[in-house]
């Protein structure tokens, strides 16, 4: 993200507040390039629907999500998080 980033002015465009009262903006590089785009396609990040609409998933680096199940799972609420740690401490397995 450095290297796109460094020495340039970054336009936002404020778009939304998530839950936490955080701002949510979309965010471009100075020749107009969407900066959630390029760090999709580099691997750097994961489309996040709920506020994307879904716009990267498309874009995402092949079995990112496989590396990020954790909190892909989390996002979806298919996993408590700390239910899958304390399973994994306590030596329980959950069939894998």
């Amino acid at each position: 993200m450095v290297h796109l980033c460094k020495g340039h002015s970054i336009r936002a465009e404020i778009t939304d507040e998530d839950e936490y009262g955080r701002t949510v903006a979309k965010c471009f590089l100075p020749d107009g390039r969407d900066l959630s785009e390029e760090l999709v396609k580099q691997g750097l990040a994961i489309d996040w629907p709920k506020f994307s609409g879904g716009k990267y998933s498309k874009l995402e680096v092949a079995g990112i999500r496989k590396k990020l199940w954790l909190a892909d799972a989390r996002q979806k609420g298919r996993v408590h998080v700390l239910e899958k740690f304390d399973a994994r401490k306590n030596g329980e397995s959950k069939g894998k």
